[in-house]
């Protein structure tokens, strides 16, 4: 398969290059229509108590969204401000698809006690079809920000999701322009040329273009949420930027090999190809356990970020070839070295662990261990609007209602929905349950009691929660079901706690056979599984530290929440556990060469770690270049995964495959290659290979 993609990149470049132009700017134009169909919801989970609660109440009160807007002055009962605000909310209530807007000076609690400020709830009518509402969302907010003699702003409901779009192509677009021209700059001083540095970036471009194409795909049949996009695009341009680098790293070095261009695109292909695919497909099979999790967030990011890793793949292996048959004239083989000067500092940090291989393993285990251990008090909560950059609509809603009003106002309710039948006692059962701070019934056409629970605390703290807990218990088997952000939250943890067993098997299954089949080991693929298992630990440790405990959160634009967003640690466990084998299939793939080659594990340890060691160094600070420049948005969840990912890519590229794997590979010695004889001649039938074996080549440099 490798070498019919290399004849074609070799033999038809324009073609290829033409069809991947016309997709980038398919991708360009069509793709970034995802960012106007972005959505906020994160927690839902089908076929839960808390969704089929939303679904009964709709169906037997429907009524529509509610915005929020909040109006702040130095006295708000100046007749000035009284006169502006009372024309806003006549004017809101005449706007088409406009259920009901209070008058905030008559409804008891809109007014701050402090006389400062006013919230103007905007509900919608129910029933509106799309176009509707979004007319009437935006007439809403044109018109709250036309109030003047006061400060006014207006969010939440499908207005929400909306300001997040805006805001995320705000920042996708910051982070590419912060992140190119640094990818640029460390390209030009990896390569020395500009021409070799630029085909990276073009890949990358393919990759952002592919991102935004797969990911409006899935906006046609699924709901994609604000953080799914910035993730995706992410990770799309810094695996683009990982595999370029991987290939012109050999094309030079084959051409240095001796040749004409099109041999060195095979054999670049060939060999180097094989890495990329097995490293796409390891990247893939690590996000299929968020496959696992009835979440359709959870499910739409494992797919939009699979696809967007097999439109790099495909780029590097289709795209970067024909660049390299038609331009690779111009691009200069690297100089030649002394023998043993190439990789040399890597070479003797091999050396290094090898001699010394159980302190190494001993301290470098110990040390990462002791990161990872504050995951053993990490939570996760929804989180409120504190997760969003200060300067958001939504965040300057709950900061002005924090300021002015009590603790608890503008909090979620635990809806509860009792059916007829219900015990006479069970509202008196609720209303004595600890943590309720007020509670509010009415009663619909047929009889059923909706009760509005005000819970003490956030929305999604421990109180709340409990509460949630409390009432399911004590109805018995009376017909009552729990809604609310908070009865989501208790939902959507048990279903982690249900599949998270389940997705981590059918990863582990997964990978395990991909890396047999990459290198026809049993040990090495639970080597590395171990090895990486504690670089992710290490990673998600020190986010826990700094943004649920507050440890220098300050410094990367956030704050402690006292929680993790709910969505942060399966993404980084997920993405993160993938990533990191693409740097220890950069190094098998060296060491599987020269072990072929001269059946020495040692020296295969050393020259696996000479000729790979740049190469997954320089891959690693590219990646982390990326990911820091989309940490600049200020999204809380975006911080997390980013600062994840950064450190787990970090803290793999150095502490794990730079002396964890020598050190460990040197114990093992030949049993690191051993596999049962069955196993083995499953390998040599199936197994993928490159066309020419390292084995079969005679003192060629790879």
């Amino acid at each position: 398969m490798l070498s019919a993609l290399a004849r074609t990149a070799t033999r038809r470049p324009r073609t290829v290059i033409l069809i991947w132009l016309a997709l980038i700017a398919l991708g360009l134009g069509l793709g970034t229509g995802v960012f106007g169909r972005l959505s906020d919801a994160v927690p839902d989970v089908p076929g839960t108590e808390s969704d089929r609660a939303e679904a009964l109440l709709e169906r037997l009160d429907p009524r529509g969204e509610s915005l929020t807007a909040v109006v702040q002055a130095p006295r708000v009962t100046d007749p000035r401000v009284r006169a502006t605000v009372g024309r806003a909310v006549a004017d809101l209530r005449r706007i088409p698809g406009v259920a009901d807007v209070p008058d905030p000076y008559a409804e008891p609690g809109l007014a701050a006690e402090d006389g400062r400020a006013l919230i103007v709830p905007v509900t919608l009518a129910g029933g509106l079809d799309d176009d509707a509402e979004d007319a009437a969302v935006d007439a809403a907010a044109d018109r709250v920000e036309e109030i003047d003699g006061a400060e006014a702003h207006i969010s939440g409901g499908p207005l929400l999701g909306k300001q997040l779009g805006e805001r995320a192509q705000e920042d996708v677009q910051r982070a590419e322009l912060l992140s190119l021209p640094v990818v640029l700059g460390l390209l030009l001083l990896i390569f020395g040329g500009l021409r070799a540095a630029g085909l990276p970036l073009l890949v990358a471009v393919s990759g952002v273009a592919g991102a935004f194409l797969a990911l409006f795909g899935f906006s046609q049949i699924t709901e994609i949420s604000v953080y799914v996009v910035q993730v995706t695009t992410m990770l799309g341009l810094g695996l683009a930027v990982d595999y370029a680098l991987l290939m012109v790293v050999r094309f030079r070095e084959e051409r240095r090999a001796g040749g004409d261009v099109a041999g060195a695109v095979h054999r670049t292909v060939e060999r180097a190809g094989r890495t990329i695919l097995f490293s796409g497909l390891t990247v893939a099979v690590s996000l299929s356990g968020l496959l696992v999790f009835p979440s359709p967030f959870l499910r739409s990011m494992g797919l939009a970020v699979a696809a967007v890793v097999v439109v790099d793949m495909l780029a590097a292996l289709t795209l970067l070839p024909a660049l390299l048959a038609r331009f690779g004239k111009r691009i200069a083989p690297p100089k030649p070295r002394a023998p043993g000067e190439e990789g040399r500092v890597f070479a003797r940090l091999a050396r290094f662990a090898g001699r010394r291989p159980v302190a190494v393993l001993t301290l470098g285990v110990l040390g990462l261990l002791a990161l990872a251990f504050p995951v053993t008090g990490m939570r996760i909560d929804i989180g409120d609007a504190r997760q969003l950059p200060a300067s958001t609509e939504a965040r300057q809603v709950y900061d002005a209602v924090h300021a002015h009003y009590p603790a608890g106002t503008g909090v979620d309710p635990v809806t509860v929905v009792a059916r007829p039948g219900t015990d006479a006692a069970f509202e008196r059962r609720v209303a004595a349950l600890p943590g309720v701070a007020s509670s509010r019934a009415r009663t619909l056409d047929d009889g059923t009691r909706v009760l509005r629970v005000e819970p003490a605390g956030s929305v999604d703290g421990g109180t709340a929660t409990r509460l949630v807990t409390d009432i399911r218990e004590v109805r018995g088997s009376d017909p009552v079901v729990v809604a609310g952000t908070a009865a989501r939250l208790v939902d959507f943890r048990q279903m982690l706690a249900d599949r998270t067993a389940w997705a981590a098997l059918t990863v582990l299954a997964g990978i395990l056979v991909l890396l047999f089949a990459f290198t026809g080991s049993v040990l090495i693929p639970l080597r590395t599984v171990l090895t990486t298992l504690l670089s992710l630990g290490a990673a998600l440790g020190v986010v826990v530290l700094v943004f649920q405990d507050g440890h220098l959160a300050s410094w990367l634009g956030g704050e402690g929440l006292g929680a993790l967003s709910l969505t942060a640690p399966p993404l980084i466990i997920a993405i993160a556990f993938g990533l990191a084998m693409d740097y220890e299939l950069f190094i098998l793939a060296r060491m599987r060469e020269t072990w072929r080659a001269t059946g020495d594990p040692d020296q295969a340890v050393v020259d696996g770690l000479r000729r790979s060691g740049r190469v997954v160094t320089c891959a690693a600070l590219l990646l982390a270049v990326v990911f820091g420049a989309f940490m600049t948005g200020g999204f809380a969840p975006i911080l997390e995964i980013g600062l994840g990912l950064t450190l787990a890519v970090l803290i793999d590229a150095s502490v794990v495959r730079l002396l964890l794997v020598p050190a460990s590979m040197t114990l093992l010695g030949p049993l690191a290659w051993w596999a049962p004889s069955r196993l083995r001649r499953l390998h040599e039938r199936f197994g993928v290979r490159e066309e020419t074996e390292a084995g079969e080549r005679t003192g060629a440099e790879a």
